[in-house]
């Protein structure tokens, strides 16, 4: 008799649970480290969104503070040549399109809801920051004022829409 080389069936099988074993036991890490990023990047988004709106009220004075995210960012994706009002390029153009859950960035989508308009002047603002995908791409939705708090809710899946609603969240640590 020749002896067979090779595995049998039930080494082979045995192989694939343990592989099975350890991707079920990796992959809801994975999920959640990648959730942690996204959030880490939506709230690094709205401190940048914040600095800019600082900085458009300074520059545009009878303005006062951007309606719109889009204002913020350049006018084409190649960039920037003539900042204006209705395009400051005060922020990146993939955070000034990520205004709709279909364009996001890093799974987050983001919103500016004027609040505040004396003489003309726009003086309040709020920014809101959604999961495109909730429980996907995130969890937790934040929101920032003209205060630059930073605040959080756990239920991520609706936006605070006003200033007033937005200092009910938890502040950011």
């Amino acid at each position: 008799m020749r002896k067979q080389k090779g595995f049998s069936l039930i080494e082979l099988l045995i192989v694939v649970a343990i592989i099975l074993i350890i991707a079920a036991i990796a992959i809801p890490n994975l999920l959640r480290a990648r959730i942690a990023a996204n959030e880490s990047s939506a709230v690094s988004s709205i401190r940048t969104m914040n600095t800019a709106q600082v900085t458009y009220q300074s520059t545009y004075p009878t303005v006062g503070y951007s309606s719109t995210i889009t204002a913020l960012g350049p006018s084409a994706s190649t960039g920037c040549t003539t900042p204006a009002s209705a395009n400051a390029c005060l922020i990146d153009w993939l955070v000034a399109n990520a205004t709709a859950a279909a364009t996001p960035k890093s799974g987050y989508y983001f919103s500016d809801t004027a609040s505040t308009t004396t003489g003309g002047i726009l003086t309040g603002y709020t920014l809101d920051g959604l999961p495109a995908g909730l429980n996907q791409t995130g969890v937790r939705g934040f929101c920032s004022n003209e205060d630059a708090v930073i605040r959080f809710t756990a239920t991520g899946s609706a936006a605070s829409g006003s200033e007033a609603n937005c200092a009910k969240y938890t502040a950011l640590q």
